[in-house]
């Protein structure tokens, strides 16, 4: 979900690990903190702003373009304030009194201790590389499946850093773009994730596009689609391998999602069902061999969030005498700092100083192949079933708004993009 208000919140101290599980590492980290296994490093190096929206210059005119829309991460301690920033002024996301006042004074105030964060998982956050392997990778395979709508360019937009929804509609707008599909990257809806950039983009298109010359449609979410879902089980079959052959059964699965507010749950926002509903496709391919829980990371403040918080049942499962465990990160695409840094560094440091030795975590998406031929094969559905005349740019779900919505914004945005 939207990236770790926990981890941006508050500040701790660990060394990131690059590979293998970390009783491994435990030797090459003996002066620093332990942290989680992965199985693949990354580089947080990725393109710069300025050349994020530039993948695809050796293609003739595209024809298709696919908005990636996702949180985004600052990719340098330079971007962190601002980053920041944008992030507590979205009250789709983070409601504040004085909004206003309150990001600016929260932005300024914790800068230093989230860039120390950041330099801790390399420097800065990897998911703008991330989504460049995607959306490329997703480019060459749907210009193949899906001939009639290709040439395809996707372009970033990214809610909080660079590059942000306005840079992606100008790049657009110089391709002459006409036919748009706005591609959520967050498998599962929420108001304060896909509908924060959704409201974005509907502002920023009023402004940018308001002769309405790009023809949208809408992916707002595909948290059951069987490529995901196989995607997940591979992974995690992968994170099991790293447990001996006779106890691998008995490590439980513990898929960790950002947690969610009690009082934006009970508004109607459908992301807990959601995830709830990816957990039981997962085991389901899984044949549900393992026992498994779902878990939510990342609370912050003293109101009701969703629970059980994964720390604790990380600590609870291990005072119970279940030592190895497996995190899976369940509603991320792509390796960002709760990742990185709270699953990995800050859980891990917590379970190493209880004694639980058998905590891994199974490796992110990032750019498997099947999961991006799983994102080609939705784009690809979806512009077959919203090619014919009169059927609808949007989903029956992203069409109703919450029993408890108030905010006007929402009413505005389906109502721009479903005609």
């Amino acid at each position: 979900m939207f990236q770790s208000t926990r981890s941006l919140l508050r500040s701790a101290s660990a060394t990131p690990l690059r590979a293998g599980s970390w009783s491994r590492q435990q030797q090459a980290l003996a002066c620093s903190r332990p942290a989680l296994s992965s199985v693949r490093s990354f580089s947080t190096t990725g393109p710069t702003h300025k050349d994020a929206q530039d993948t695809t210059t050796h293609k003739p005119k595209p024809k298709t373009g696919i908005v990636l829309m996702n949180l985004g991460g600052p990719g340098g301690q330079n971007e962190v304030h601002d980053f920041l920033l944008r992030l507590f002024s979205d009250g789709d996301l983070i409601p504040l009194p004085m909004q206003s006042y309150m990001a600016q004074f929260i932005a300024k105030r914790r800068t230093p201790k989230i860039k120390e964060q950041y330099q801790q998982i390399g420097g800065g956050s990897p998911i703008r590389k991330w989504t460049t392997e995607q959306g490329t990778a997703m480019e060459k395979i749907l210009d193949k499946i899906s001939p009639e709508t290709a040439p395809h360019k996707h372009y970033i937009a990214f809610r909080y850093a660079n590059p942000l929804t306005p840079e992606a509609l100008e790049a657009m707008k110089a391709d002459g773009i006409e036919r748009a599909v706005a591609f959520t990257q967050y498998p599962q809806y929420s108001c304060s994730t896909t509908g924060s950039s959704m409201n974005e983009l509907y502002r920023q298109l009023q402004e940018l596009d308001p002769q309405r010359k790009m023809k949208w449609s809408v992916i707002d979410r595909w948290f059951t689609h069987n490529g995901l879902v196989q995607a997940f089980a591979n992974h995690i079959e992968a994170g099991l391998e790293q447990y001996p052959a006779e106890t691998r059964d008995k490590v439980i699965i513990l898929f960790s999602a950002h947690s969610l507010p009690m009082e934006i749950v009970n508004r109607g926002d459908s992301y807990p069902s959601e995830v709830a509903a990816t957990v039981e496709a997962v085991m389901k391919k899984l044949n549900y061999r393992n026992p498994y829980r779902l878990v939510w990371q990342s609370q912050v403040g003293p109101k009701p969030w969703l629970g059980p918080k994964t720390d604790k049942a990380i600590l609870g499962l291990g005072e119970k005498g279940h030592n190895d465990q497996l995190l899976v990160p369940i509603a991320f695409t792509s390796d960002h700092i709760e990742t990185l840094f709270e699953l990995d560094l800050e859980y891990g440091e917590e379970a190493h100083k209880a004694g639980i030795t058998g905590l891994k975590r199974a490796e992110s998406l990032n750019a498997d192949p099947v999961f991006i031929q799983a994102m080609a094969d939705i784009v690809k559905t979806h512009l077959d079933e919203t090619a014919p005349a009169g059927s609808s740019p949007i989903s029956k779900q992203f069409a109703v708004r919450c029993p408890g919505c108030t905010n006007d914004t929402c009413r505005d945005t389906r109502e721009y993009f479903k005609q």
